[in-house]
């Protein structure tokens, strides 16, 4: 992959091995490279406790600071730390609370990604003067227009001629790595965002990334992974308890009348409707299980939970704040492929446009445990289209 010389390109560098190899792989192809370190809130800031490394938002502890800056040092490009901690916690971190205590289970990195990462740093790195943002993300972009020069806009390494294109723009395609892809959680950008952005890691599979690191005798070479969500330490749970007030109310057995208001057996007392998610069983105090959560009740504020699991079995849901990554509706309904989470596999169903501007989701088989806050995820192939928030099942 060539390069020229006057574009400058900012690296979102976490101190993990993905972002380090991403700004390596920049830097050998000869573009002009800064390493951008977000510094994210975390309970730290709340608590005050300076001391507390627990405490520390991994995504930019300190220590995955020292890291970043050592790996910058050793590929010789110029580093800064940016402080977005206000933005962060009003933008992720209340709305994660926010959605919970409304009954929801909600996907803070989809948020983070959208408004911080691809939002807030890449308007920084515009003022910086910088051309392209990179991230260590495992996908590929493709340019849509056969008149683009691929190799000028650094994307020569995401090109396939098999993969299915957009009519015009730019197309989001998955990691190489199956196992290690993360298109799920890239469904809110828009093609401006995804004409500025690179992803030079998503043509590679994660043990080709590690040898990558190595060869370039990066100091992140044997880094671990971490898949939590970045600001939470403990528990979900914990961090909930910390920021939510206790809620009692009744655990219940789900009867076949209850959705028309029949109560059915009270088991016991649960101590706010945000501790628990759709499909939970351990966690749930109430005897002669297994139990499964597999409805929550806010008006009466009732856990309904049921030990048959096939009542967790749906095949509709209804979504909102649906975004397509082309920028304009397809022709519907149509058949695609959906994910309602992201380890989940992919599963058929027909998408239909309701006259409020949500969308019915109608699957071929029925899904398990389907959880509103959740994001349910499009795809056609290897390109994802775009997704939108389950609002109801």
């Amino acid at each position: 992959m060539k390069a020229k010389s006057k574009t400058k390109i900012v690296v979102a560098m976490s101190g993990g091995v993905d972002s380090s190899v991403s700004a390596a792989l920049l830097k050998q192809a000869g573009f002009d490279v800064v390493g951008v370190m977000m510094k994210f809130w975390s309970d730290k800031n709340a608590s005050h406790n300076l001391t507390d490394k627990k405490a520390d938002n991994r995504c930019c502890s300190i220590e995955s600071e020292k890291l970043a800056r050592l790996v910058a040092k050793q590929i010789g490009i110029p580093f800064y730390v940016v402080n977005v901690e206000k933005e962060f916690k009003k933008k992720v971190v209340d709305y994660f609370l926010k959605e919970y205590k409304s009954g929801r289970t909600p996907n803070p990195c989809v948020v983070c990604n959208k408004e911080i990462k691809f939002g807030l740093l890449m308007q920084k790195a515009l003022k910086m003067g910088a051309d392209y943002v990179a991230t260590g993300h495992y996908v590929r972009t493709t340019p849509c227009h056969s008149g683009l020069d691929p190799e000028s806009r650094v994307r020569a390494q995401t090109l396939d001629s098999g993969f299915r294109q957009n009519d015009s723009g730019f197309s989001l395609l998955k990691g190489k790595d199956k196992n290690k892809d993360q298109s799920y959680f890239l469904w809110q950008l828009n093609q401006k965002q995804l004409s500025r952005v690179l992803f030079p890691v998503g043509n590679y599979t994660k043990p080709e990334v590690r040898k990558l690191a190595k060869k370039f005798d990066l100091p992140t070479a044997e880094t671990p992974e971490s898949q939590e969500v970045c600001f939470i330490n403990n528990s979900t749970n914990d961090f909930l308890k910390k920021y939510l007030k206790i809620k009692p109310g009744k655990i219940v057995e789900k009867t076949l009348r209850h959705g028309s208001g029949q109560a059915g057996k009270v088991l016991g007392q649960h101590q706010g409707l945000w501790f628990y998610t759709i499909g939970q069983r351990k966690g749930i105090e109430v005897q002669q299980g297994p139990w499964y959560v597999v409805e929550k009740d806010y008006k009466k504020n009732n856990l309904i939970i049921s030990k048959n699991q096939k009542d967790l079995l749906k095949k509709e849901l209804i979504l909102k704040d649906v975004n397509w990554l082309s920028g304009k509706d397809p022709k519907l309904p149509t058949k695609i492929k959906v994910k309602i989470r992201y380890k989940s596999k992919e599963a058929e169903a027909v998408i239909y446009k309701l006259k409020n501007k949500s969308y019915k989701l109608i699957f071929t088989k029925p899904q398990r445990a389907i959880t509103p806050g959740q994001s349910a995820v499009f795809y056609r192939g290897k390109e994802l289209l775009g997704g939108g928030v389950i609002d109801t099942n």
